[in-house]
């Protein structure tokens, strides 16, 4: 089978809620969202690395780069409906031009320690699996993070299709300690990583509004109340984010260590 068209579309929203400005904020003389558009590029596979945002002054900025940046509407309430905004762009700038063939990959602005073999895999898996509808990794949860709402949980069925996301622990083990939860089975987080087939990003817009994605505040679960499949793949960890003044700070901190 041929190597599908790819583009990697990052979502930078200036003003971010948690963090004002933090896809700008720098981390060892580069702005965050360089690093990661860099590590993107870095990926095999991939055809273009393209931002997405609703800030002129970053649009620049990232051309300054030598990217490209296109400029989408500052009302997008997620990044997947930042990227269906400017789907039919994303799509040419991968070369592509059937949407049933195209990946489009959403990457997190805020992810400047992103593995780039992350992005190869969705790549792989993708050709492998005659195009599925959308693609998203997951990684063995650690006792100590199962209970944690600020870490997002995915319920996967026997064939790695996901059944859902939760910021609760799934499943629950009955008659057994919460704390012992592990002991008898996998859990799984989720990396905030989507690849989309770019026909189903295309339809992101007639979705159906969905309770639980305004519940949980994750925006995956309008794909799943709408049944559209999120077949998962397994990685080793998680990607750091970067979300609040605290985790900036030891991003800053890694990214010194490494060099």
């Amino acid at each position: 089978m041929t190597s599908p068209p790819v583009v990697v579309a990052v979502p930078a929203r200036l003003e971010s809620a948690r963090l004002p400005g933090k896809v700008m904020a720098d981390i060892g003389g580069q702005p965050m969202l360089r690093r990661v558009l860099e590590r993107c590029a870095q990926a095999k596979g991939v055809g273009a690395v393209v931002a997405c945002t609703d800030s002129e002054v970053v649009q620049e900025a990232v051309e300054g780069w030598g990217y490209r940046a296109l400029l989408t509407p500052q009302s997008c309430s997620s990044g997947s409906e930042r990227l269906a905004c400017v789907v039919d762009e994303l799509v040419a700038a991968a070369g592509g031009q059937a949407f049933d063939q195209t990946l489009v990959i959403n990457v997190q602005g805020d992810q400047p320690l992103l593995d780039p073999a992350i992005i190869e895999a969705m790549v792989e898996l993708f050709g492998a699996r005659d195009r599925p509808a959308v693609l998203t990794p997951v990684y063995p949860l650690a006792a100590a993070k199962l209970h944690d709402p600020n870490v997002v949980k995915v319920l996967r069925a026997h064939d790695g299709r996901a059944i859902t996301f939760s910021r609760s622990a799934l499943p629950h083990v009955r008659d057994l300690d919460p704390d012992q939860w592990t002991s008898r089975t996998t859990f799984w987080g989720h990396v905030g990583l989507y690849g989309y087939r770019a026909d189903v990003l295309a339809g992101w817009q007639a979705l159906p509004v969905s309770p639980l994605e305004a519940l949980e505040k994750l925006e995956q679960l309008r794909l799943v109340e709408a049944g559209i499949p999120l077949l998962t793949y397994e990685v080793a960890a998680d990607c750091f984010s970067v979300d609040t003044p605290e985790q900036l700070e030891q991003a800053r901190g890694l990214v010194a260590a490494n060099r």
